[in-house]
């Protein structure tokens, strides 16, 4: 089982970091020569081929880590553990590459919350 949950949560972790990267990479693609004239169609293509990889990943995670296919994880952990996945890629993702965007203490305060709230769920 612990093999399971391992690579449920590195496939959410990826899955994760390619759907970070396709809902708020193209922001910064007016930084980037030849990105930075593309009509909002190519901006929307290039989004959704990137989030081909999410789905890649996404797919399996919940595969191998569901209870229901031999996976530790009920459906509502399985959900809440990629919410806070995706809290945890984002907030590496903005810190990388939005410098101009500031992290305060009630966003911390929320992901305190958002920790409790996993412990809950997980709690028998």
């Amino acid at each position: 089982m612990l093999m399971k949950a391992s690579q449920t949560i590195l496939l959410l972790i990826l899955s994760n970091a390619f759907m970070t990267l396709a809902w708020y990479g193209h922001l910064r693609f007016k930084d980037i020569k030849g990105f930075d004239q593309l009509s909002l169609f190519w901006i929307v293509l290039i989004s959704w081929s990137i989030a081909l990889f999410e789905y890649m990943f996404q797919v399996p995670a919940n595969r191998i880590g569901y209870h229901g296919n031999g996976g530790p994880f009920t459906l509502v952990q399985l959900k809440v553990i990629q919410e806070v996945i995706t809290l945890v890629v984002f907030v590496g993702f903005s810190i990388l590459l939005f410098r101009t965007e500031t992290f305060r203490i009630n966003h911390l305060i929320g992901f305190v919350f958002l920790i409790l709230a996993v412990y809950f769920i997980f709690k028998k």
